[in-house]
């Protein structure tokens, strides 16, 4: 089938280039012409303008957006203005999940049914295939079952017991309920990535300081004692564990294949300053628990580690200095590598 792509990104242009693979007609549009271009050489149909986008595609109209969440609502109404009742609009970033609640309502007066897809897979996604988590109306979001199915992984993973009658489930895409469902299982989804991926960082964190006996240690006011050294005098080969783990542990998964690779690359992760990002998912996700009295102890301990590696928590980290000083005199010591 047609559809068109708006946001031709790391993902988006994957997404792309993933469903020309499978036979699908896809229009491009981008504010960067050299995006619309390299897709266009690939086989896609390209478009200068908004207009000639969805000139473009056959009716019913259907327009995927693969846009940051701050600039998603004022582009689906561009897009609104130029499409008919009955056409389809798809939002696949990561917007918040009240926004598609209410843009659904607004596009469902002018007979516009908007589906948002909560979509995961990074830049692995064109070989590995896309989680497809989809909020929307049922007739809409059949319509478009082949565009589904071919960003989905497919049936590549061993299905659970439990996958019968969940109909996509396994196949790594479902139909999550309502318009909001989507991103609203994607939120919860980030958020756990949040705490997997801190309890990685964590982890090995300690493994990297299981050689501390072996480091002379200072023996002053501001420094705490190691009470038994002889028990902290391993050197661990943190990227050789990494790859042990990734066979038979319980532990194993697809983000520790990413990090072993990242350990066996670069040991020292010299390339990295160690600011984590956070694109709003941790936060929604810790909103929705307070507003329904869930704890969620661990996914907001990942959430506020990311505020403090991105300076968050430096005018504080000053104030308990100065704190110390004024009740102790204690002066603070130059930070050293770890």
């Amino acid at each position: 089938m047609r559809i068109g792509m708006m946001g031709l990104g790391r993902m988006g242009a994957n997404m792309v280039r993933r469903l020309l693979r499978d036979g699908h007609e896809c229009v491009v549009y981008d504010i960067n012409p050299a995006s619309v271009a390299a897709l266009v050489a690939e086989g896609a149909i390209g478009s200068a303008s908004l207009d000639d986008f969805v000139a473009q595609l056959k009716q019913p109209a259907c327009a995927w957006l693969m846009l940051p969440a701050a600039i998603t609502g004022v582009n689906v109404d561009k897009l609104a203005a130029l499409m008919k009742a009955g056409d389809i609009i798809i939002d696949g970033g990561n917007s918040h999940y009240h926004d598609d609640v209410d843009k659904a309502a607004q596009l469902r007066s002018k007979g516009i049914d908007y589906i948002d897809v909560g979509t995961s897979g990074g830049v692995w996604g064109l070989e590995r295939g896309y989680c497809l988590m989809i909020g929307g109306p049922e007739a809409a979001v059949r319509y478009l079952d082949p565009v589904f199915a071919t960003l989905a992984p497919g049936n590549e993973a061993d299905a659970t017991a439990a996958s019968e009658g969940l109909r996509t489930a396994h196949l790594g895409y479902l139909h999550c309920g309502p318009s909001g469902a989507g991103h609203f299982v994607k939120m919860v989804h980030n958020g756990i990535e949040y705490g997997m991926m801190a309890a990685y960082a964590e982890g090995m964190n300690i493994l990297k300081a299981a050689n501390s006996g072996n480091k002379n240690r200072e023996i002053d006011a501001e420094t705490s004692p190691l009470p038994t050294p002889e028990y902290y005098k391993f050197d661990i080969d943190m990227a050789a564990v990494s790859e042990v783990w990734r066979h038979g542990s319980v532990i194993s998964s697809w983000l520790l294949d990413l990090t072993a690779d990242a350990l066996k690359q670069d040991p020292a992760l010299s390339a990295y300053g160690g600011r984590v990002s956070d694109s709003g998912e941790g936060r929604w996700t810790l909103d929705a628990a307070i507003d329904t009295g869930v704890p969620a102890p661990v996914l907001a301990s990942a959430l506020f580690q990311r505020f403090s590696s991105q300076g968050g928590s430096e005018f504080g980290d000053k104030l308990l200095s100065a704190m110390r000083f004024a009740f102790g005199g204690h002066h603070e010591k130059p930070k050293t590598e770890a």
